[in-house]
């Protein structure tokens, strides 16, 4: 089976909802078999003893089947595999699901949990939990939010819907509405527009405003001040990397729980969810691209900071 794209469908099911590995062979290749390109590849990570052992028990697929230990190396060729895991300290919240169709999922996320695989983070991500949660592998996000973020996420059933959801964010048709909770000042008069530039590099854990012409575009509202705290309402017109984070910093007021902004602070332990960042994506709105109809989506979530500051500092039990 071919996909559109003309790339085979995995041979391989998931394995607890995350998606084999596609390695497609270079073109151009001198490798005698598969199996030496595979050792020169992933032998320093894994050892070429593992290549073997996977080899021999069928773990390496092409197309047509489980490739031989001595199958001959052909250019431009897939083949699939699942790749291990290492072991991921659990996230210790859930995930609501406000809505479910036949074409899409909106899910309220907590804290602490990636949308979709990367890095150290591949089971304990939403993507994979709703996958193996609601029995959906075609699952897939329509846009992401920052692990340290909770609140609205919007995934997409089957992929022939992908596009028009994906879309959707890439031409700014979302209303997006954030809220956020810190100092109350000194700053700017608010409410305010704030346009600037802001990069990330690749490797650096923070991002950075510089100057140029603005490619960010965040509405910040006051929305309540008490015990020294204001919770903001934050309309993002962009999506940059890490904006709302940025600019609350730029602003003078950072939003608490952040360990980026204004400083990087030393990363916490994989297991202390203390203090998370007082930031919850709480409403999206939009048309939906294949109803026609105007949807409007609130989180169910609060701030802890907001509603109870002493157990946010104190961190879940």
């Amino acid at each position: 089976m071919r996909r559109r794209s003309g790339v085979p469908a995995s041979p391989l099911p998931q394995r607890d909802g995350i998606d084999a590995v596609r390695l497609r062979l270079p073109a151009d290749g001198g490798w005698p078999t598969v199996r030496d390109h595979l050792v020169e590849r992933y032998g320093r990570a894994i050892g070429a003893d593992r290549v073997d052992a996977m080899l021999a028990a069928g773990e390496f697929l092409a197309a047509d089947g489980p490739l031989a230990p001595d199958a001959p190396y052909r250019p431009g060729a897939f083949v699939w595999f699942h790749r291990e895991l290492e072991p991921e300290v659990p996230v210790p919240f859930g995930i609501e699901v406000l809505h479910r169709d036949e074409r899409i999922v909106v899910a309220d996320k907590p804290h602490f949990l990636a949308t979709t695989p990367r890095g150290v983070h591949v089971r304990e991500t939403a993507l994979a939990r709703l996958r193996r949660d609601l029995g959906l592998p075609r699952l897939s996000p329509a846009h992401r939010l920052d692990r340290l973020t909770a609140g609205l996420v919007l995934f997409v059933v089957a992929p022939e819907h992908r596009a028009a959801y994906q879309g959707l964010f890439e031409r700014r048709a979302v209303r997006k509405e954030y809220l956020a909770v810190a100092g109350c000042g000194p700053g700017p008069v608010l409410p305010r527009t704030v346009r600037s530039r802001i990069v990330k590099e690749r490797g650096e854990l923070a991002a950075r405003e510089v100057a140029g012409e603005p490619n960010s575009e965040t509405r910040i509202e006051p929305d309540g001040c008490r015990d020294g705290l204001c919770r903001y309402r934050l309309h993002p017109h962009t999506g940059r990397t890490h904006q709302l984070r940025v600019h609350m910093a730029a602003l003078g007021v950072p939003i608490l729980g952040d360990p980026l902004y204004p400083h990087v602070l030393p990363e916490p332990a994989p297991d202390d969810f203390r203090s998370p960042l007082q930031l919850l994506a709480a409403v999206l709105e939009f048309r939906d691209p294949v109803t026609g109809r105007q949807e409007r989506f609130e989180t169910r979530r609060t701030l802890a900071a907001w509603t109870d500051r002493p157990a946010w500092e104190r961190g879940p039990s």
